[in-house]
């Protein structure tokens, strides 16, 4: 059996041939490759390349284009989920705002909070703060 996380997801995924990653292969694999955090376990699935679903892929932060992507399809994970769904969206945003809290990106942390502030109202201030600030996505 491979000795690293990295070569154990590598071999999983070799083994599965999944098309897509969804919240239940996050939570084998999570079970799998214990002790791991999220956060780490979330980095190697993103660097090996098999498409992510919205939960798995949780909030991209590199630059405002990634940022705004990945809040675009959390927010029709949370418009489409019941209550339980949407708490789990709002979990994995909630993270990310404290992790922009944490490395100081301001712009993130106000794109963040404003997702977090009124999810519906996102895109179309997506769009206005792009116009008015031409440095956004």
């Amino acid at each position: 059996m491979p000795s690293t996380k990295r070569a154990r997801l590598a071999e999983w995924i070799e083994r599965r041939k999944p098309s897509l990653i969804g919240p239940e292969e996050f939570e084998q694999l999570a079970e799998e490759l214990k002790p791991i955090s999220e956060s780490y376990l979330r980095k190697l699935f993103r660097d090996s390349g098999v498409p992510l679903a919205p939960m798995v892929d949780g909030v991209r932060q590199s630059n405002l284009e990634e940022l705004e992507s990945t809040l675009l399809a959390l927010l029709a994970e949370y418009e489409s989920g019941d209550a339980a769904h949407r708490r789990a969206v709002r979990k994995l945003v909630i993270t990310a705002k404290d992790h922009a809290k944490w490395t100081s990106k301001q712009e993130n942390l106000l794109w963040l909070t404003t997702w977090l502030e009124n999810p519906p109202l996102f895109p179309a201030w997506a769009r206005l703060r792009r116009s008015v600030h031409p440095s956004a996505p």
